[in-house]
């Protein structure tokens, strides 16, 4: 189909301007993700981008749409997010942009980037099973997240809400097995990490950890395996301070270390705390003054 066809699917596929944005894009996306596809009649790559993304998202039924803008016929908007070649497709979700590509991209590729849009089917029952084990009841928390990974097998939350309902449950090898199984590249490392070091405090006597990580350091202090999981253990132990601490002065010592594994757990400390946090404005200047050195 060209790009200047009639819309295609009803509802699914429509045109959009500056008269019926805010309708058919902004207040739609709170209800499903919205591809805005800003195109050309004399643009090349849009012919052959555009009836692909229209196929696609029909074959979504419903689940997602796709609005077209001649950016030609509107450059209020063009200009307004900053469209500066085109194919240029843009993803709201929630009334807000949350994701972009320019060009033309492989089926696979498109299909992804659609797929990262959408909630996954595991997650209403991800979430009873978080609230299963807020009240204690572990047994219940573990049946939910394997039925949630059952729904959805690379579902992050439930993969680590097994794990976590495994320690609650003091299946402590079960819970380390499920950890080392997890794929390389999940998201939320600062949650893996806390894990590992919440299974190692679920292990030890009390005090014994910290009296041999400090040891180790004491021997080493280029021991940056020992500081990074010292680190990791005082996340899971809510001592923030000791965690920043640690990983910060692995970055000091060697900041390629494990693939800038200590900015890295910064980073993401900063991010579970937010902005605001006291420590987190502290030592993201410590961080700073580190790097700029």
């Amino acid at each position: 189909m060209h790009p200047d066809a009639p819309d295609a699917a009803g509802g699914d596929v429509i045109e959009v301007t500056l008269t019926n944005f805010q309708r058919d894009v902004i207040d739609m996306s709170q209800r499903m993700p919205v591809l805005v596809d800003f195109w050309a009649p004399w643009c090349q790559p849009c012919q052959a981008l555009t009836p692909r993304l229209e196929a696609l998202t029909i074959s979504y039924a419903g689940r997602v749409r796709l609005a077209k803008i001649n950016s030609d016929d509107n450059p209020e908007l063009a200009r307004r997010f900053g469209v500066r070649g085109i194919p240029n497709v843009k993803a709201f979700v929630g009334g807000v942009m949350v994701d972009e590509f320019t060009g033309v991209l492989p089926d696979r590729e498109l299909r992804e980037f659609i797929d990262a849009l959408l909630p996954s089917p595991a997650e209403p029952t991800c979430d009873e099973a978080r609230a299963a084990l807020l009240r204690g009841d572990a047994d219940t928390a573990l049946a939910l997240n394997e039925a949630a990974l059952d729904l959805d097998p690379l579902f992050e939350p439930a993969m680590l809400g097994r794990v976590e309902a495994l320690i609650a449950q003091a299946k402590l090898d079960e819970a380390q097995a499920a950890l080392d199984a997890l794929p390389g590249d999940m998201n939320d490392r600062a949650r893996v990490g806390t894990l590992y070091a919440r299974i190692a405090v679920a292990r030890r006597q009390p005090g014994d950890a910290d009296h041999d990580y400090a040891a180790r350091i004491a021997r080493n202090p280029d021991d940056l395996a020992a500081r990074l999981e010292w680190s990791a253990l005082h996340a899971a132990e809510e001592d923030w301070e000791g965690a920043m601490k640690q990983a910060l002065e692995v970055v000091r010592r060697d900041r390629d270390f494990g693939d800038d594994a200590g900015r890295r757990t910064l980073i993401d400390l900063f991010d579970l705390l937010g902005s605001d946090h006291p420590l987190v404005r502290h030592y993201r200047r410590e961080l700073a003054a580190v790097l700029n050195k």
